[in-house]
C-alpha cells in the first residue's frame, strides 16, 4: 500500500546496501482530514497564541522579556539534544571567563535566533537564510567540523550512541534526494497560495515535520528545525516577537515527539502529528502567557521597592533595571555597565538584598554574585 508521506529507497548494493527515506512534497496528498478534535485544538491554539501576542505587545519592555525567552527557548531546545546546561549557567556574570561547551551551544542558539530574525527583514524564509542561521549556530562549538552553513554532501542517520547505517533508527534522504526535498520545502514555505485553505499553524506543523525528516545538515538539525517554527509563525503574522518557546512542551514529551514523526514516515498519518503539534503550541503559549503575568506583577512590586528607597533610589532603580536583563550580577561588572562607582552599586545591591529583592548566590567577599531569585524561579519552569 503506498504511503503518502514518501517511500524508502535502496542505495548501494551487497553488504553496503541501505534504505533511505524520500519524503513526498508538501502538502500531503490526499489532503489532511481534520476531525472535530483537530478543529477544536486548532481554535484553542490560535486563541492562546493571539492572547500571548496581545499580552506581549502591552508589557512595558517587550524586548527585555523576549531576550529572556529566547535564552530559555535556546536552553530547552539544546537540552532536547542532550546539552547539560542550566538557566544559571546561561546568566552567569563570569560567563566570558568560564564558558563551557554546553553553555556555548545555548549561547550560539540565542545568536542564531537573533541573526535569523534580523535576516527576515531582507530575505524571505528561504534555504539561504536557513543555511546562514546554521553557520551561526555551529560557529566554534561541537559539530563545527560538520559543514556549518552547508547542506550535507554525505549520508547521515539517526540512532543511539555508536549506531551505524546498518542499525540506524532512521535514515534521511540521500544527498541528491535531500537537495530536491529542501527545494520543494522552500517552495512550500513561501507559497502564499491560500487555495488549500490551510491554517498557518497546521502548515507550521507540516514544515517542522518535513525539515526534521529531510535532516539536511550533519549536525544541529533539531535546533534549526525548532527555530524554523518560530520564524514561520513570525512570517505568517501570528507572532511579532519570538515569545513562544515550543521546546518547553517538546522537551517534556520528547519520546512522543520523535515517535509521532516516525509514525508519519511509516504510515503517512500526518493527522496524529498535527494534533500533537497543536497541543504543543497551545500549552507553550499558555505557559508563556502565565509567565508574562507573573513577571509583570513581580516587576511592579520590586520597582516600587527600589523607587521608595529615598536617597540612592536613583541608583537602586538603575541596578533593578540592569537586574531584569542580567538576573545574576557581580557588583564590579554591574557598576562598570551602569557607569556608576563601585560603592554606589554596592550600596544599591546591599539595600535590594535587605529588601529581599536579591539574594547572595556565591562568594564571601571577593567575586560575590547576587541573584534575582524570584525572577529566575519564573523563568526556570520546565528547564
Amino acid at each position: 500500500m503506498p504511503n503518502r508521506a514518501g517511500k524508502f529507497k535502496k542505495n548501494l548494493s551487497g553488504e553496503a546496501e541501505y534504505r533511505s527515506f524520500v519524503p513526498s512534497p508538501l502538502p500531503p496528498n490526499p489532503p489532511l482530514e481534520l476531525d472535530d478534535e483537530t478543529v477544536r485544538l486548532l481554535v484553542k491554539a490560535n486563541k492562546q497564541l493571539a492572547l500571548l501576542e496581545g499580552l506581549a505587545a502591552r508589557i512595558p519592555n517587550v524586548n527585555l522579556f523576549v531576550s529572556m525567552y529566547v535564552r530559555k527557548e535556546a536552553l530547552m531546545s539544546s537540552q532536547i539534544e542532550g546539552t547539560q546546561a542550566t538557566l544559571e549557567d546561561v546568566f552567569d556574570p563570569q560567563l566570558d571567563e568560564n564558558v563551557n561547551r554546553d553553555v556555548a551551544d545555548v549561547l550560539n542558539y540565542v545568536k542564531a535566533t537573533e541573526f535569523a530574525i534580523g535576516r527576515l527583514k531582507r530575505l524571505p524564509l528561504c534555504n539561504r537564510l536557513i543555511r546562514e542561521a546554521h553557520a551561526v549556530l555551529m560557529e566554534g562549538v561541537r559539530g563545527q567540523e560538520k559543514g556549518p552553513g552547508e547542506f550535507r554532501h554525505s549520508q547521515n542517520w539517526i540512532g543511539g550512541h555508536g549506531s551505524a547505517l546498518k542499525n540506524a533508527h532512521y535514515i534521511p534522504p540521500a544527498p541528491e534526494d535531500m537537495v530536491e526535498a529542501m527545494s520543494d520545502l522552500e517552495k512550500y514555505i513561501n507559497n502564499n497560495n491560500d487555495d488549500d485553505g490551510m491554517d498557518a499553524l497546521i502548515r507550521a506543523a507540516l514544515i517542522h515535520y518535513q525539515f526534521e525528516t529531510i535532516h539536511p545538515f550533519l549536525d544541529g538539525n533539531g535546533r534549526i528545525g525548532r527555530l524554523l517554527i518560530t520564524l514561520f509563525l513570525m512570517v505568517s503574522g501570528l507572532l511579532t516577537t519570538p515569545a513562544l518557546y515550543i521546546s518547553y512542551f517538546l522537551k517534556k514529551n520528547r519520546i512522543e515527539y520523535y515517535d509521532r514523526m516516525t509514525e508519519v514516515r511509516n504510515k503517512g498519518s500526518y493527522e496524529q502529528w498535527v494534533k500533537f503539534f497543536l497541543q504543543a503550541v497551545y500549552e507553550s503559549a499558555e505557559d508563556a502567557t502565565d509567565a508574562i503575568d507573573k513577571l509583570t506583577v513581580l516587576h511592579d512590586k520590586n520597582a516600587a521597592i527600589a523607587e521608595g528607597m529615598g536617597r540612592g533610589s536613583k541608583t537602586a532603580m538603575r541596578v533593578f533595571a540592569y537586574l531584569e536583563e542580567n538576573p545574576i550580577i557581580e557588583i564590579r561588572k554591574a557598576a562598570a555597565a551602569l557607569g556608576v562607582t563601585f560603592n554606589a552599586a554596592s550600596d544599591a545591591v546591599r539595600r535590594l538584598t535587605e529588601a529581599g529583592v536579591l539574594v547572595q548566590a556565591t562568594g564571601v567577599n571577593r567575586n560575590r554574585t547576587f541573584a534575582y531569585d524570584a525572577y529566575l524561579e519564573i523563568l526556570r519552569n520546565g528547564t
